[in-house]
């Protein structure tokens, strides 16, 4: 008997979206929504459907689990999965998060022309390289004791500020304006701070990257306008990095703790990975914290680097930072679970927000997102892979399907060890140059594992995320040079 795949049983339900009903695997308790084009379906794996199917097992998911356009296979949920769990009865799951917790992208526009930055654009990547500690295991230029780590896990982004990396006007273009409530030290471990204290500062290695890039289109020029991106040619620098090690620390320590004591609730779940700390435990309480606690670190962390991109820019260019005009667009995370009221059925409840490669996409008027993008909606960044474009995007009121979620990459199509036997790095780098784009990595290994064809076409994920009504186009960037951890 030929067994058919949940990816067959998959039915079409909109021009971008196909369901997968309950009853196409017993156990289901509601229907998994897919957000793709024919294209993307076909790239799916079948291992990432069955993540899909198996989220909505979850105690307490509300009505659908989600899969966004670069969903593919990862721990427990699919990379670019979306969950909603009740507060009450339902729970947090790590593996809804993501190990590098509050992986994330930060944006920052400038004053420049691609002709001003173009004669020192080499300068410019090197001087970064140099300043910006990079790659697996990288220690940071700062040396922080325990005391001081735990200052920063409470603080986020402020702390930084209050020891001169950045300003305060920053902080109101971060999401959370940098640091999120409820984080808490003592839940995490001596390992993990051990792990995290040498590491704040620095750009972490896989698909991580800090880029200087040029404006390419305008899709929406008034939304552009409001998040400071004027002009095609216009200069802008994005910085993609999370909780490094820190954030890795805390999730494994978490998994353990949690497989170790709700280990009735995981004979019930049809994946061990999904395992849950239940609404309402001790271990749902100190997880939240702990996670929180990671994110804040991550926000920390991409402050000290963009302190360190605009010191890199003054230095080279000779001129000053006013004048040049690196400030924040947004920073989003991806790799984060919040606690959140959404309309369900016509009435708000409050949920635990898995978002797992995800980012938030929330709409006008939306009272967490900064004052002056509050006509238009939250700034939404979707990076793309080495050598291909990213996008700016805005959140839209069409997204309430998805809980104002969205795509947070192009998504991978081959794996790390498939992309080692068939590309070489510095091959990449040839073909980059050959392109225009300047690169600097900390090893050829990350540039082969992180060539463009392990990915998704970023284009495609951009247009299904717009007509799939997730969020809207605004802006599309283009790499100028590119530095990979």
């Amino acid at each position: 008997m030929i067994k058919i795949g949940l990816k067959e049983k998959l039915k079409r339900i909109g021009p971008c979206l196909w369901e997968l009903s309950k009853e196409a695997k017993p156990g289901m308790k509601v229907p998994a929504w897919l957000f793709l084009s024919d294209k993307l379906l076909k790239e799916v794996e079948e291992g990432a459907v069955e993540q899909a199917a198996n989220v909505t097992f979850l105690p307490g998911i509300y009505k659908h689990s989600i899969a966004l356009p670069d969903m593919h296979f990862g721990y427990g949920f699919p990379i670019g999965g979306v969950a909603a769990l009740d507060f009450e009865t339902g729970g947090l799951s790590p593996g809804g998060i993501g190990f590098d917790i509050n992986c994330g992208v930060r944006l920052l526009r400038t004053n420049l022309t691609l002709e001003q930055v173009k004669p020192k654009l080499r300068e410019l990547l090197e001087a970064i390289f140099r300043n910006v500690p990079s790659g697996v295991g990288e220690k940071g230029k700062i040396r922080l004791s325990i005391s001081e780590l735990d200052e920063v896990l409470v603080s986020g982004a402020r702390w930084a500020v209050e020891k001169g990396y950045g300003t305060e006007k920053d902080l109101e273009h971060l999401e959370e304006n940098g640091c999120m409530k409820g984080a808490d030290a003592s839940k995490v471990s001596s390992e993990a701070k051990k792990r995290g204290a040498p590491q704040l500062g620095t750009l972490g290695a896989g698909n991580h990257f800090l880029e200087i890039q040029v404006v390419d289109k305008i899709f929406l020029p008034e939304v552009a306008k409001v998040f400071g991106l004027e002009r095609v040619g216009q200069v802008t620098v994005m910085i993609h990095t999370g909780s490094r090690g820190f954030g890795h620390q805390v999730c494994t320590d978490y998994l353990r703790i949690l497989e170790s004591r709700f280990r009735d609730e995981i004979r019930k779940l049809p994946d061990r990975e999904l395992v849950y700390a239940p609404s309402g435990t001790k271990e749902c309480e100190d997880y939240f914290s702990g996670m929180a606690a990671a994110a804040n670190y991550a926000w920390c962390n991409r402050h000290m680097i963009m302190h360190w991109v605009r010191e890199s820019f003054v230095k080279v260019l000779g001129m000053k930072l006013e004048d040049i005009g690196l400030e924040v667009v947004y920073d989003v995370a991806h790799n984060i679970g919040k606690i959140e009221e959404h309309e369900i059925d016509g009435k708000k409840v409050k949920v635990y927000l898995h978002r797992k490669g995800s980012t938030r996409a929330f709409p006008p008027k939306h009272p967490e997102i900064p004052k002056d993008h509050q006509e238009v909606g939250q700034c939404v960044l979707i990076p793309g892979s080495i050598g291909t474009a990213s996008y700016v995007l805005v959140g839209a009121e069409t997204a309430r399907e998805t809980f104002y979620s969205t795509a947070h990459g192009a998504g991978r199509v081959s794996s790390r060890a498939k992309m080692l036997r068939g590309v070489k790095g510095e091959e990449v780098a040839r073909r980059l140059a050959q392109k225009g784009i300047l690169s600097r990595a900390a090893s050829w290994r990350v540039m082969a594992e992180e060539a463009p064809e392990a990915y998704k076409d970023i284009d495609e994920v951009a247009r299904v995320t717009e007509e799939a009504g997730i969020s809207k186009r605004v802006s599309r960037l283009l790499p100028l040079g590119c530095m990979k951890g």
